[in-house]
């Protein structure tokens, strides 16, 4: 796929553009990768456990034109929210025969699988290992009709006890454990046919009690010639020593797609954190991986120099911006889904300098309330990003070691 270029953020457009209903205004100024709806055309999830999303009065569900899906869904967030409780707490897998594609594509980091019977195999071994996982849905931003196709971005917390037994993770320990999760997924009649899956599965293994650097190595193993290690250096991740071009707004407006653009151009892509003070509530939370709250704008400032340390030449992809209007032009639920692309190759959040190639995808989620950010919710998977460190060189493996590597993709926790 050839990249395209955005002012200091790169930019991969994946799906086609899909406007829904929001200001002309907003529309004229959009970017390629930058999408809108309208958080009063559905029933939003916030802060309703799934139980009462599913008890919603009848006369306050709202109704969508959802052509090609089963008629029991009235909109896209119910689609999402009633699959999810069905397939995972009811435990009825066969209804992912109905609400997946054959050939769909599930991407988790580095990791891609395709394939339907991948998703059945991974929703299995979970089970196995976790019988009781459920998952509590907190958001679902959404964009798109039933025509060109919704794509959905969903937050969400697995509750689960470790009952069973399993080749990664060793004996069941009756541990319980809670991590997030986010997951992207574009949708036309009535199937996902691809999804972005983001987990906090370092937290998972930190509750078991296990040694993630461990685990790390025992992935990278049985995945080296399924996800190879990425091929890049210095010269493609900090161009050449050019510094990032600022983003110019196209006016001194308010319009969310560009703050977004603000946001991870000055300080993730220039790493200018004192914008944190302009961008930000001055108690904002951030939702931090292994259940961390990050509060206040010194120690917001503080994770994103722990985060970036370890990848002090890294670029920042912009893969997709989705905003959902919240009643005025100020106030906005955002995703965005992202990659940070770098040299492993300073002290940080990821331990010691091993002068890898990593990329660590995640996915954030945003409440702008009054044109500032109020509360974010930021997801990678550090495991996965353990992995692309601990990778073997080919002249680590002994030929001993072939019989380790099976090259399955099922990497934990689905």
């Amino acid at each position: 796929m050839v990249e395209k270029k955005t002012d200091s953020v790169e930019v991969i457009p994946r799906e086609k553009k899909i406007d829904s209903k929001v200001t002309t205004q907003t529309i004229k100024k959009s970017a390629n990768f930058i999408y809108y709806a309208d958080a009063d055309d559905v029933n939003m999830l916030d802060t309703k456990d799934d139980y009462d999303y599913m008890n919603i009065e009848e006369t306050k569900q709202k109704k969508q034109r959802m052509n090609g899906f089963d008629p029991i869904y009235n909109n896209i967030v119910d689609y999402i929210v009633k699959i999810t409780r069905q397939i995972w707490k009811e435990k009825d897998i066969g209804l992912i025969y109905d609400t997946y594609s054959t050939s769909i594509s599930v991407h988790k980091g580095l990791i891609n699988s395709h394939g339907i019977n991948e998703v059945i195999s991974g929703t299995l071994q979970t089970l196995h290992a976790f019988p009781d996982r459920k998952g509590l849905g907190w958001s679902v931003i959404w964009s798109g009709d039933d025509e060109a196709g919704f794509f959905t971005s969903h937050r969400g917390r697995s509750v689960a006890t470790h009952l069973g037994d399993s080749s990664l993770y060793g004996p069941a320990t009756g541990k319980k454990v809670v991590f997030r999760t986010s997951a992207d997924c574009m949708i036309l009649n009535n199937k996902i046919y691809e999804e972005w899956l983001v987990m906090d599965t370092y937290h998972l293994v930190q509750q078991l009690g296990l040694d993630p650097v461990v685990i790390a190595k025992k992935i990278a193993k049985s995945t080296q010639k399924l996800a190879p290690s990425i091929r890049f250096g210095l010269n493609e991740t900090a161009e050449t020593g050019l510094p990032p071009k600022i983003f110019t707004p196209s006016s001194d407006e308010f319009e969310i797609g560009e703050f977004m653009q603000l946001v991870f151009n000055r300080i993730w892509a220039r790493r200018s954190f004192n914008f944190v003070k302009e961008y930000y509530e001055e108690n904002a939370v951030v939702h931090y991986v292994c259940n961390k709250d990050v509060i206040g704008v010194s120690e917001i400032q503080g994770m994103f120099i722990s985060l970036f340390s370890s990848v002090p030449n890294a670029k920042v992809i912009l893969e997709r911006v989705t905003c959902n209007r919240r009643g005025s032009d100020s106030d906005w639920d955002v995703a965005v889904r992202w990659r940070i692309q770098g040299m492993h190759e300073g002290s940080g959040y990821f331990g010691n300098p091993s002068g890898k190639a990593i990329d660590i995808a995640g996915i954030s989620h945003y409440r702008i309330v009054n044109e500032k950010i109020s509360e974010e919710w930021l997801l990678f998977d550090g495991m996965e990003v353990l992995r692309q460190i601990h990778l073997p060189d080919e002249n680590e493996l002994e030929q001993g070691d072939e019989s380790l590597i099976d090259d399955g993709n099922f990497t934990g926790v689905s």
